[in-house]
């Protein structure tokens, strides 16, 4: 409303100028000849003739003090100049407006101007009447009081269709998008056929959709994994119960009963914090505290962990790392990957365990190798995923989790885990760090 108001404003200011200035031309055209008349003569000039009369406008020669020489007014019309008036008009051209004439149908518009010589001084006076330049003003803003609410509801109108076309693909994908559910895949936002902001929106917005179905069905796949890996342990910790109440037990085969009830839940915490691991690297928040460790160390104290059930199957742990690489890590992490390492070579594996550790540009490079056959090599590129195993050529009752937690342990500090390809065992732990953080 504010923008057609000025426009309506500016349009009236226009027309009004430029009508001025047409009086204005006429004026000064018609007082130049009358200047030029006087000039010429020697007495009261003629004013009679089509050039100085006319029903819209007067011409009139003054005399000092006001005094008339020659009119095309009525004789009984008033001067069209007072003589304070006609006294500057004899020494400057002087434009009056809205001047009250007799004989002139409205008001009128006068331009007085010096004219004759120095000893006869006159002044030559053209009016214009300004009734039609009001009458067409009136008539402009006649028509903008009523045409400009016009425009405005025609404005209106067009705008909300226009709007309404425009958001029109907007509206389609509120309402897919309310009609997106959990229980229904692979429902997506429409786009809109022009390659525009709007049609860019949509594929991000799906784009953000296939990301969170991927990963809905992530967590609904890692659900049901851990639920099934749950439900075995828990079902031979029932049985074993339900055996060990039962009457007529000697003490020996309950105390077989305890140790194989308290076996499997120490299997069901250490798959309880598996998993809170393996959640927490998904979300991208495995929290790690690195600190300056010794690395010879720690994995010394892998072994130590892992030596008597080394020795229960006749088998050896040894260690080998450079003397006083110290190395900011997150050590408990870390002891948690190479132990999750050790044990799958104990479980999986045979012959004797090697731990090693060296520096490999910017990187330290943990290995665990056995003797065994290794996994196939159709396995290695799923290693890593978790609550997978290779049936073929292993058995065992872990999870399936170990290799995922050492990889995300891994990729917590900034490193992978992978599987050498060279050597069918070899399970290998790459931790990067800066080069100013492996000290030489």
């Amino acid at each position: 409303m504010l923008v057609l108001a000025l426009a309506a404003l500016f349009v009236y200011l226009r027309v009004s100028n430029e009508l001025t200035g047409a009086i204005d031309d006429g004026l000064e055209a018609r007082a130049a000849d009358l200047a030029a008349l006087v000039t010429r003569g020697s007495g009261p000039p003629d004013l009679s003739g089509a050039l100085f009369e006319g029903e819209e406008g007067f011409s009139e020669v003054v005399g000092p003090g006001g005094r008339v020489v020659a009119s095309t007014l009525p004789a009984a019309a008033e001067a069209a100049l007072a003589p304070a008036e006609a006294r500057q008009a004899a020494r400057e051209a002087v434009l009056i407006d809205g001047r009250a004439v007799s004989g002139v149908d409205g008001e009128a518009r006068i331009l007085a101007a010096p004219a004759g010589s120095a000893g006869d001084p006159l002044v030559v006076v053209a009016g214009a009447s300004t009734e039609d330049r009001e009458e067409a003003l009136a008539g402009i803003a006649g028509a903008f009081l009523i045409g400009t609410p016009v425009a405005l509801l025609l404005a209106s109108g067009l705008g909300y269709l226009l709007a309404a076309r425009a958001l029109a693909p907007v509206e389609a994908m509120r309402r897919r998008a309310a009609d997106i559910t959990l229980e229904r895949s692979g429902e997506r936002l429409p786009l809109p056929a022009a390659d525009d902001e709007l049609q860019r929106l949509g594929r991000t917005l799906n784009a953000m959709l296939d990301r969170l179905e991927a990963s809905l069905q992530r967590e609904r796949v890692f659900v049901a994994d851990a639920s099934h890996e749950l439900r075995t342990p828990l079902a031979v910790l029932r049985a074993e119960l339900e055996l060990a109440e039962r009457p007529g037990r000697d003490p020996e085969e309950l105390r077989a009963a305890l140790r194989s009830a308290a076996e499997e839940v120490e299997r069901l915490t250490r798959l309880a914090e598996d998993l809170l691991v393996i959640a927490r690297s998904d979300q991208g928040r495995l929290p790690i505290r690195r600190v300056e460790a010794d690395i010879g160390e720690l994995l010394a104290r892998v072994r130590a962990r892992f030596e008597g059930r080394a020795r229960q199957q006749a088998r050896g742990i040894a260690v080998k790392a450079p003397e006083g690489l110290r190395v900011e890590v997150d050590a408990l992490r870390v002891e948690q990957a190479v132990g999750n390492l050790v044990d799958n070579a104990l479980r999986y594996g045979k012959g004797g365990v090697l731990l090693s550790a060296e520096v490999n540009g910017d990187s330290l490079v943990l290995e665990v190798s056995d003797e065994g056959r290794g996994l196939p090599a159709e396995f290695r590129d799923k290693a890593f995923e978790r609550f997978t195993r290779a049936d073929e050529g292993r058995s065992g009752g872990g999870s399936g989790l170990g290799l995922a937690i050492v990889r995300a342990i891994a990729r917590a500090h900034g490193g992978d885990a992978t599987i050498a390809a060279d050597a069918d065992a070899a399970m290998v732990v790459r931790v990067e760090l800066r080069r100013d953080r492996v000290p030489r």
